[in-house]
């Protein structure tokens, strides 16, 4: 919040003499001065800052609409506003709040889109039913998404063949797939690798369901566990892949420089981590986005 205010106030006080001499002396930036900093740790993840910021847009539109409303009635008017419009307002709203948050690109187009989505599907008459079913579908898809930050990110073969030719081929390795999906990345290394232990950790339901059903089917030794890779001990690994999102790799490379033993490769597909120096990157193609590669010291 802190942040926010700081850089609307910084962005009035550019604009005009009047706006600057307005932040020096009034108490707006004592105030500012006085908010406590969150600590990384606290900040709001954005899921939970998307919702806030829908209640936000809902609330304003409602005293906007309530003013105008009032304003003509004093004055005579009949002012009839229609739900469109109301949902145009939230929309627009949402989409700068979401600007003024910081947020990135993506998430406003979101908020823009999100209310009149709503209201279109409202239009359409579509029985409570299919909502239920599409909120559970998913709740079992994304699980925690709004938590880790890291959504449903299929890899595709080609990278199985780089991240193939990458790891030891002199001994058996041991390599567990962060994030694994539906089990493909996992079970191509252990069709590829017969001598070596193949794991996959997976925290959405339903896509750990599909891949270790998949796996009994094909006979796959490639092993699927359900649940967060931050309980693992990453020291029983020799390769650990990673196909995660930015928000996710400082706490990936916290855990793995504490626990990760020397020599051991830890491979992102896609995404680096800042001020991280990697030992080896596979440029990006058509086919495929850049690999990165760090040897644990």
């Amino acid at each position: 919040m802190q942040k926010v205010l700081n850089k609307f106030v910084l962005k009035f006080e550019s604009k005009s003499t009047f706006g600057s001499y307005f932040y020096k002396k009034s108490f707006l930036k004592s105030a500012l001065n006085k908010l406590p900093t969150l600590r990384p740790n606290k900040r709001l993840v954005p899921a939970t800052l998307a919702v806030l910021i829908q209640c936000a847009a809902l609330l304003s539109v409602a005293i906007t609409t309530w003013t105008v409303i009032f304003a003509s009635a004093y004055f005579g008017l009949s002012l009839n506003i229609s739900i469109f419009t109301l949902v145009l307002m939230q929309a627009l709203a949402a989409a700068t709040l979401s600007y003024l948050a910081g947020m990135a690109s993506w998430w406003r187009w979101i908020h823009l889109c999100f209310p009149l989505a709503a209201w279109l599907l409202y239009q359409w008459h579509i029985p409570n039913v299919i909502y239920l079913v599409g909120f559970i579908i998913s709740l079992s898809l994304f699980w925690t998404t709004f938590r880790t930050q890291v959504p449903f990110f299929p890899s595709r073969p080609v990278v199985w063949h780089q991240v193939a030719s990458i790891i030891p081929q002199e001994s058996p390795v041991r390599l567990i797939d962060i994030g694994s999906g539906l089990g493909d990345m996992s079970m191509y290394m252990a069709k590829t690798r017969p001598d070596s232990q193949i794991e996959g950790i997976e925290i959405a339901p339903l896509p750990w369901m599909i891949s270790y059903i998949r796996a009994k089917f094909r006979r796959s030794s490639a092993k699927f566990i359900l649940g967060n890779y931050q309980a693992l001990d990453f020291a029983k690994y020799d390769v650990i892949f990673a196909y995660l999102s930015p928000a996710a790799m400082r706490l990936l490379w916290d855990k793995a420089s504490k626990e990760m033993r020397s020599g051991t490769l830890l491979i992102s597909l896609e995404f680096e981590i800042p001020d991280v120096p990697e030992t080896t990157r596979i440029p990006s193609n058509k086919n495929t986005p850049e690999i990165y590669v760090w040897q644990i010291p």
